[in-house]
């Protein structure tokens, strides 16, 4: 069995889903599971779709280094409006978190109440290329490929809050003065 970076704390109201040595960009893959921890994964994948089809942006947090503004980008409230569409990487998380509500189905898991309780990129391996440069030198071209793994978990219903007992009032010092001087002509 696989080793995940986290383990959860009530294993059977989880689901786990991985993949290793993905040949789509880190960076990219980095920034979506950031925005997309947290959320319930109904809304998630919904998401997902959109930035497939250019209706939403993955706001860039960390990496914006030469990443132009778009206007999606306030939808999101991105800092600086920076955001992407980056399609490939969408795809591949999207078929992880699919396969990680389908853990949670086998496990009999209800997956309109799941939410991304952990999402985690690491660097895989670069592949390594060469390209020809000028004068017969030969420069590096390496891929940049990623580690994903999500966590589901099962979210229960909240419980009611307790009605509180009435606070009782903090008299001061000024308050009990008030209370001891007796009005003149009122009876």
């Amino acid at each position: 069995m696989v080793r995940y970076s986290v383990e959860p704390e009530v294993p059977e109201k989880t689901s786990k889903s991985r993949g290793s040595h993905l040949r789509v960009h880190f960076k990219h893959c980095r920034e979506i599971a950031h925005y997309t921890k947290g959320m319930k994964v109904n809304t998630a994948l919904k998401y997902l779709d959109d930035v497939l089809s250019f209706k939403a942006v993955i706001p860039f947090v960390k990496f914006t280094g030469g990443i132009g503004r778009k206007a999606q980008g306030k939808q999101c409230k991105s800092p600086g409006n920076i955001g992407r569409w980056p399609v490939k990487a969408t795809a591949v998380y999207k078929d992880l978190l699919r396969n990680a509500v389908a853990n949670a189905e086998t496990k009999g898991l209800d997956p309109d109440s799941l939410v991304i309780d952990h999402a985690q990129c690491n660097k895989a391996p670069p592949g390594r290329r060469r390209t020809y440069r000028a004068h017969g030198r030969i420069g590096k071209y390496a891929s940049q490929p990623a580690h994903i793994e999500i966590i589901l978990k099962e979210t229960t219903e909240g419980v009611e809050k307790m009605e509180e007992e009435a606070k009782p009032i903090k008299i001061t010092k000024k308050m009990a003065a008030m209370r001891r001087f007796v009005k003149v002509g009122e009876a």
